[in-house]
Order: structure tokens, then sequence, then C-alpha cells
């Protein structure tokens, strides 16, 4: 009897187990990079998403510009630093992630001598939008 009921202890274990096992498979899991709320979003009825690439050679930098919407930018080589006015600055490395503000004066920098940077960037704006605003 006890050989019955252990075998049949095991059995229930294995059934239970089944379902979580088979999430573990093949089942691909997102990771969070950032979660940030933000504020300026398009209030619009229509958005225009656009999803952008970029790369800086090594001492590169952009204009110095804002957005007029919320931008998230993920890193996929090298390191960009970003100065932000009124902000201290901000350096994201390949596979991190951050959501740069609407509406504030900013310039990015690939500080390396030797490594090129890549970046992807994600923009959701009222269509038609500019990506982005120079300062003069």
């Amino acid at each position: 009897m006890n050989k019955l009921l252990s075998v049949s202890l095991a059995f229930l274990a294995l059934v239970i187990s089944l379902p979580s096992m088979a999430q573990d498979r093949g089942v691909a899991k997102p990771n969070l990079l950032v979660s940030e709320i933000v504020q300026g979003m398009p209030k619009g009825e229509r958005h225009e998403v656009r999803v952008l690439t970029a790369t800086l050679k090594p001492g590169d930098k952009t204009l110095f510009h804002t957005h007029r919407f919320p931008v998230t930018v993920y890193i996929l080589e090298g390191a960009f630093t970003l100065e932000m006015e009124g902000h201290a600055p901000v350096t994201v490395k390949a596979g991190q992630a951050m959501v740069e503000p609407p509406n504030v004066k900013m310039t990015g920098y690939n500080r390396s001598s030797t490594e090129p940077m890549r970046v992807v960037i994600f923009y959701v704006s009222d269509p038609d939008t500019p990506f982005l605003d120079p300062i003069h």
C-alpha cells in the first residue's frame, strides 16, 4: 500500500508540475529594460509611430535640440552620453534604455575615441511632427 501511495503521489506531483514546465520551455518572456511615467504624449486621435536607427562614430555628437514628445532610446552598441539642460549628464550603455523628456534642450555624444555607438529610437508623435527641433 505504501508503494502505491508513493507512486500516486509522484504521479500527482508530475501532473501538477507539467503546466509550469510547459510554460518554461519555448515561451518567450519579455525583459523589462525601462519603465517610466511620462508627460507630454500626443493627445490626438491619431499618432505616428516611428522606429529609427542611428550610428554615431567615435567623437560624434547630435545637434543641440528638443523633442516635442518623449523619445525612448535603446543602445545596441557602445555608450551614449546625454546632456540635458538642468540635469546631470546620463550615460547609457549597450543593452540599456532611457526615455528622453519632451521640451528639454539636449545634445548627445559618443564619448569613445575608438568605438562606434548604435542606437534604436522609438518616437510616438502627432502625425507629421518633426522628430527634433534644432536649437540655434
